[in-house]
């Protein structure tokens, strides 16, 4: 089956094709096979001659009632042609064909009182006319972007449920797109994987992934000098242009900017450099953010959880137990602040007993370098720093013997 789609202003600029040129010997009959007309208020004809259907307007009405918000084009025809080497269809089965198409593409699915109208109409053999609205009864106007690929491959469908076809159907869900997962690595690296396709993984790298293609196969990464705070944001980043050209992907919470709530994202950066840090100086720095007694995040948890608790009691005071949890809450972090008191002096400590470590390993090898020089054959020969003072007291007089 072939499908063919077209726009027009009215139903009645239709009445040309469907009914054919003004010679006789050209003109068509074509004749109503089946229609829903869901809100209209008349009787209107199921069969016969399609006349008063599309001069009347009864389609238009939706479009008409909603003035200028309806599109300017908003009748929509369907053309279907069959097989000619197969059998041609019933007027029966046209009109399920029409029905499958119109539910479909969502123009009016099966259940909906609020569909588009719509109407089947055959003027000649193996095709049939779908004339339908795309503003719905509700007033809503149907979305016509994917309406092409939906109604072939309904089509497709339906010839191969007939016998027409003998090559395999591939169906809408086998033209689903990859599944994509953006990770972190225990190490801190962003992963994709499933990226399989020239366009997924044009957009990836367009959002600064680097590919990697080994034994493993094809996977991205983010470069390992990326920025911890910025991980985040270019992998959401990736996953919305991935997203809008119909990728599935599955993005770790720990990397979704917009799930993380700003308070959550800080302590994450923070962890994050902790991570990362390559000294214990840089690892204080960054302990001293969390643990700050004033303005650490650890004492403004405490203090949040505090006024929660007191807030809980204002409100209703019959809530004490609620009020006491958050209470406790406070009371323990108030104790892990007491337990890690000093914390970052202590690790600022082991900055200086590191470099101290140093300079005596330093100063003990300088040693070691100079017990092993060579022995000179006279002292006058030594150098002046390696020359042993003798003690005056120590000094014989001269003509003295012992």
């Amino acid at each position: 089956m072939i499908a063919h789609l077209q726009r027009a202003t009215t139903t009645a600029a239709l009445i040309p094709a469907l009914y054919g040129l003004d010679e006789p010997g050209d003109r068509l009959r074509p004749r109503l096979i089946g229609a829903d007309y869901r809100g209209a208020d008349k009787q209107l004809p199921l069969f016969g001659d399609p006349q008063e259907v599309l001069g009347g307007g009864v389609l238009d009405a939706p479009a008409l009632r909603i003035g200028s918000r309806a599109p300017a084009r908003p009748v929509w025809m369907c053309s279907v042609r069959s097989d000619p080497r197969h059998p041609d269809l019933s007027d029966a089965q046209w009109t399920d064909v029409t029905r499958r198409l119109v539910t479909a593409t969502g123009l009016a699915p099966d259940g909906d009182p609020d569909g588009c109208r719509w109407a089947a109409i055959r003027n000649g053999n193996r095709s049939v006319h779908v004339v339908a609205t795309v503003v719905r009864e509700d007033g809503y106007i149907h979305n016509t972007y994917r309406d092409p690929f939906h109604v072939q491959a309904e089509c497709t469908r339906i010839a191969a449920e007939l016998g027409h076809l003998t090559r395999t159907v591939t169906t809408a869900k086998d033209h689903r797109m990859p599944s994509i997962t953006i990770s972190a690595e225990l190490s801190g690296s962003v992963v994709a994987t499933g990226a399989s396709d020239d366009l997924s993984a044009t957009l990836l790298r367009h959002a600064g992934f680097k590919q990697i293609d080994d034994w493993h196969g094809r996977r991205h990464r983010l470069p390992t000098t990326t920025a911890p705070a910025d991980r985040a944001s270019i992998a959401t980043h990736a996953t919305e242009m991935l997203r809008a050209a119909r990728y599935t992907v599955d993005l770790d919470p720990k990397l979704d900017a917009e799930q993380l709530s700003t308070a959550g994202r800080q302590i994450l950066n923070l962890t994050d450099e902790l991570r990362g840090a390559k000294d214990f100086a840089e690892l204080a720095g960054v302990l001293d953010e969390l643990l700050d007694p004033d303005e650490g995040m650890l004492v403004r948890l405490q203090e949040a959880l505090e006024i929660a608790s007191e807030q809980i009691t204002e409100l209703d005071p019959d809530q004490f137990a609620l009020s006491d949890r958050f209470g406790f809450a406070s009371d323990q972090l108030v104790t892990a602040q007491a337990e890690l008191a000093g914390a970052v002096d202590e690790v600022q400590r082991a900055v200086s007993d590191t470099a101290g470590r140093a300079d005596d390993l330093r100063t003990r090898a300088a040693l070691a370098r100079s017990t092993t020089a060579p022995v000179a054959a006279n002292a006058s020969d030594l150098p002046a720093a390696w020359r042993t003072p003798v003690p005056a007291a120590a000094a014989v007089p001269a003509g003295r013997t012992r």
